[in-house]
């Protein structure tokens, strides 16, 4: 059952790190590239914890994607008004 949960979890996280990746600055960093390649290099895991882990790390790369496109629209409505 535990398992179902975190290949739930691994996919949901796969498809929204897919869908933040449409919108990324710079096209020559591959992040779609990226992405993919840290998912099937952690394909292997059976360990829970470790799955865990992996799961952790994602989580930090979407909340820093999305950090970094809060900055960009901040630093573009600072352009757009400037005092």
């Amino acid at each position: 059952m535990a398992s179902r949960e975190c290949r739930s979890r691994v996919i949901s996280l796969y498809k929204e790190l897919h869908r933040l990746g449409r919108d990324y600055p710079d096209p020559a960093y591959n992040y779609h590239g990226k992405i993919r390649g840290l998912f099937e290099k952690n394909r292997h895991l059976t360990d829970p914890q470790e799955i865990e882990n992996a799961i952790g790390m994602g989580e930090y790369i979407r909340n820093e994607t999305l950090a970094l496109y809060s900055l960009r629209k901040y630093r573009h409505l600072k352009r757009m008004y400037p005092q």
